[in-house]
């Protein structure tokens, strides 16, 4: 059968299925109702009070629904079950009581206790860590007034625009519930189905397609709030705020290809990388930044602050970074710590408030709701890693797991008997006061005009990627829409793509057996933000690095030695790996120990190889393998003496190797150096390659024109 055939009878049976599901929703009883059976007229919108307006607690079919989601699984979390965490520290730079006043952000010498999980979404708890997901990035601050969360994600904006299809949203990405496939992947019918369904998707989508959902650890990885605050300081003076996690160490990706071998090779990639580099004292760091924007300032951005669709561009609204926080102890107890943590939005200080962002109000129910199922009650807040370090008094009581023992007869407000406390503390004394924002407007479920625009901001990311990450989202795309089983959802996506950029769709279109888009439908949307590709985040450093040094009997142990002091010195990690673990024989006579042997390891688990040689290296068919992998990888790849055989005897190819005697050569990421060498310049070079980590052209050789 030819592909035109196949096509039509995959056509006709789409049309089929849809005629029928059609039919069905026109049926009597086929009405979306809720759990009491009353017609649902919009699943789309929470009930607010105006377009913009605040979500309201009446809202029973929103209630009703988030209140089963939150409750479907018992003990894992919903999402972002796969976790790992730490504790550290944080510091404002300089006070901030102009814009807050927030305590923890006004005294420099203050080091405020903190406790930050990252996670996956998708995956259940004994999922892999390098599948392509949106991280989660929550960070509790322990303050002298109360615990704040900043409870985020490592992509600055969302799928949704309204909390109400949060449920619907993750269902789609889960599981398929028909086999319970696939694991932690969205590369499935039921996500694009919606996807393709809901445009204000799109802007979401760009960002997961990219190498930002593959993020190389948790250390070289952003986090945003996602959602629009407020700051207010002490005279009550409100300005919209957005929060930004900026790494120290830059931010940087692993290749698709890397990802899926890892997974086999390493599940834990992501989680043993911070726990090592917290035990051996790299510690990671985050600068905190924040977007200011005043009240009187919103003419300042084309798209509504309230929605949590788009981004405020830095280049137009700058980052200022306000203070560092640094992750120095590992939990010293996974579930007591890692899995019992109750992070929540609503958890807030005095100085910070929330605003009428309809997915943030939506959170501020979800998350204190969870709670009750997974932890058993509501003390949760007792669990050593929920309490805060601010003391608390208040008439609750009672519940399961209570660990308080309340004194006295008491339990009530106003008292006398008490002598009135605890009580009411003034907006003076520290007391959190909602900032008075003026309502008005009609109940509604819909939402304002100025939510409307899915596709200028999904173009500004398209625009502001590098050659090679737009490269990797089409291929993103293609694994992902290749194995959508339904042509219709496949052209559903070109078609929606076509909007965001021509050259775009065409080249997802040919991957993936869709007729390309002979029409051009974007809307030409020529901005970009410099701040939204990886590649302006690089830094010097080669801290945390991985680096593995290739070995066999007969190598210079005294050239390994040197190289490993030089790395190790600059805060990188070295691995010395043999076709079996045990002990060589180095060059002079003396036994060196290797702890890793090509079985039980691969070039994904490293950023960049050294090759330091042995008379059979270049015969060892692992070896080669393992440089291979490196190269297509784009790695950084060293090797000096009897190291440069084997690199002859691998696939790289048009590189000139350094020969005997000869000083250091360099090109694309190939440094080479003939034996005797001084060791030291060939570690500068080796360590500016290890910085820059990826040498894309090495890709380039092999692929078309990028689109622009």
């Amino acid at each position: 059968m030819d592909n035109k055939n196949k096509r039509d009878i995959e056509d006709k049976n789409a049309n089929e299925k849809i005629d029928q599901l059609s039919k069905a929703f026109n049926e009597p009883g086929e009405f979306l109702t809720n759990n009491q059976g009353v017609r649902v007229s919009d699943n789309q919108n929470t009930l607010k009070a105006g377009e913009r307006g605040p979500s309201l607690l009446e809202d029973q079919f929103f209630r009703e629904k988030i209140t089963h989601f939150d409750h479907e699984r018992i003990p894992e979390r919903v999402v972002h079950a796969r976790g790992s965490a730490a504790h550290g520290y944080f510091q404002v730079y300089e006070s901030l009581a102009d814009y807050t006043k927030a305590k923890f952000l006004q005294d420099p010498s203050v080091k405020t206790p903190v406790f930050v999980r990252f996670s996956t979404v998708l995956g259940f708890r004994g999922s892999a860590d390098t599948v392509r997901d949106v991280r989660g990035f929550a960070t509790r601050f322990y303050t002298e007034e109360g615990n704040f969360d900043l409870v985020g994600n490592n992509i600055p904006v969302f799928f949704i625009q309204d909390a109400i299809k949060f449920p619907d949203i993750i269902h789609a990405g889960k599981p398929q519930p028909l086999h319970e496939m696939p694991q932690a992947s969205t590369a499935h019918d039921n996500f694009w189905d919606f996807i393709s369904l809901t445009p204000e998707s799109m802007h979401m989508i760009m960002w997961v397609l990219s190498d930002r959902a593959l993020p190389r650890s948790y250390s070289t990885m952003e986090g945003f709030g996602i959602h629009t605050f407020r700051f207010i300081n002490e005279e009550g003076k409100s300005r919209f705020v957005k929060f930004h996690w900026k790494p120290i160490n830059g931010i940087y990706s692993l290749l698709f290809e890397e990802t899926q071998i890892i997974a086999g090779k390493d599940p834990d990639f992501n989680r043993r990388d911070l726990w090592e580099s917290i035990e051996m004292g790299n510690y990671p760091e985050f600068e905190l930044g924040v977007q200011v924007l005043e009240e009187d300032e919103l003419e300042k951005v084309e798209f509504d602050i309230l929605d949590p669709t788009k981004i405020w561009p830095e280049e137009d609204i700058p980052v200022r970074k306000i203070g560092k926080m640094t992750l120095n102890r590992n939990p010293d107890n996974f579930f007591a710590e890692t899995e019992q943590v109750a992070f929540h939005p609503g958890n807030i200080v005095s100085g910070i408030d929330f605003t009428n962002d309809p997915l943030l109000q939506g959170r501020l129910f979800s998350y204190i709701d969870t709670q009750l199922t997974r932890l058993g009650g509501p003390n949760f807040h007792e669990i050593p890693i929920n309490r805060p370090i601010a003391p608390v008094h208040n008439n609750q009581r009672d519940g399961f797991m209570r660990q308080t023992i309340n004194k006295g007869n008491v339990n009530y407000e106003p008292n006398s008997l008490g002598k009135g406390c605890p009580m009411q503390a003034l907006w003076s004394q520290g007391g959190f006061a909602s900032f008075p924002q003026k309502m008005s407007g009609e109940k509604v479920r819909k939402r304002p005009e100025s939510f409307g625009d899915h596709y200028s901001q999904a173009s500004l990311f398209w625009n502001s990627m590098s050659d090679a990450e737009k490269r990797h989202m089409i291929k993103g795309f293609h694994f992902e829409l290749g194995k959508v089983q339904y042509m219709h959802i496949r052209e559903k996506m070109v078609e929606h793509l076509n909007r965001i950029n021509h050259a775009l769709a065409i080249a997802v279109a040919e991957g993936i057996g869709v007729e390309p888009p002979t029409e051009d439908r974007s809307n030409r949307y020529n901005k970009s933000s410099p701040a939204l590709s990886m590649d302006n985040h690089k830094t010097d450093s080669i801290k945390g690095r991985k680096v593995a040094v290739l070995a066999a009997n007969g190598a210079d142990y005294a050239t390994i030695e040197k190289l490993i002091d030089l790395l190790e010195d600059e805060g990188a990690t070295v691995k010395v790996i043999a076709n079996r673990i045990g002990m060589l024989k180095a060059e002079d006579g003396q036994d060196f120990e290797i702890e890793q042997s090509y079985a039980i390891t691969s070039s994904v688990l490293f950023d960049a190889v050294f090759v330091a040689g042995g008379k059979e290296i270049a015969n060892q068919g692992d070896a080669i393998h393992f440089v291979n992998e490196a190269y297509r990888h784009c790695k950084p790849i060293g090797a000096i003496g009897e190291g440069v055989k084997l690199l002859q005897a691998s696939s790289i190819k048009a590189i000139k190797f350094a020969g005997q005697g000869e000083g250091v050569s360099s090109e694309l990421g190939i440094i080479t150096a003939g034996k005797g060498i001084d060791i030291q310049s060939f570690f500068d070079q080796f360590k500016e390659a290890l910085a820059k980590l990826r040498f894309w052209e090495r890709e380039e050789k092999d692929q078309s024109q990028i689109p622009a």
